[in-house]
């Protein structure tokens, strides 16, 4: 076995992973433990008691952080000639259509949210199969597909982000930067939280939020109190 280092010494001394830590220690917690050169994105993970395989009770959704992510989303909007001046002055990185298409089919897929109009959703569902596994097809349900094209661009831009839950029925999201204080962390974490709170399934029955893990890049997790985050059932 090989020797711990200094620094996974003092992470080691400071975790307990048997406890429940309350948000705000958590959120403190966190930054401690984290000794990456870079500012390392911090994480939520949320176990739920659902069964994605049934349609009743899959948990999808979006959520507008209070405090942003930290990183600043790639966006591409397709679109026809006339909204492009709007999603230009929005802040879009990536404005056009057919160009972008003929890119994404290419295997381009250097962005983090696309956006459209209901009008070129045609065109947008054959790349189904480039966009789909990496979760980049526009949706309806997350405002992606749209008329108002300027506002869902600086809603993404602001810290808006969409989650679903996987086949494990987990729910992950990067909900901050290490560089953020304790009190911003616990509250994007509360806010995302309350929104997968309001999500649960009436065709659930037990348990909805089985576990919540909070951790950055290269920190360890921690176990946060349901009863903390007003997730406790």
């Amino acid at each position: 076995m090989s020797k711990l280092t200094k620094k996974q010494k003092v992470v080691y001394a400071k975790v307990d992973s048997t406890k429940h830590y309350k948000l705000s220690e958590a959120a403190a917690l966190v930054k401690e433990v984290t000794f990456t050169k870079f500012d390392a994105s911090v994480e939520l993970a949320v176990r739920l008691g659902v069964d994605p395989r049934k349609a009743n009770q899959m948990v999808r959704g979006v959520v507008t952080l209070p405090h942003g992510t930290g990183k600043t989303a790639r966006v591409l909007v397709l679109c026809t000639p006339d909204k492009e001046a709007e999603a230009k002055a929005a802040g879009a990185d990536h404005v056009g259509l057919d160009e972008y298409i003929e890119k994404i089919k290419t295997g381009w897929t250097d962005i983090d949210v696309i956006i459209c109009t209901p009008s070129v959703m045609a065109k947008v569902g054959a790349l189904g199969r480039v966009l789909g596994p990496r979760g980049l097809m526009p949706n309806p349900k997350t405002g992606t597909v749209t008329m108002e094209i300027g506002k869902a661009v600086e809603d993404v831009k602001g810290g808006k982000i969409d989650f679903k839950v996987d086949k494990q029925g987990i729910v992950h999201a990067a909900i901050g930067k290490v560089s953020f204080d304790a009190k911003k962390i616990a509250e994007n974490v509360q806010e995302f939280l309350n929104t997968v709170i309001k999500l649960k399934p009436q065709a659930l029955k037990g348990t909805y939020v089985k576990s919540i893990y909070l951790s950055s890049t290269m920190s360890p997790g921690l176990c946060i109190d349901a009863k903390s985050v007003g997730a406790a059932e």
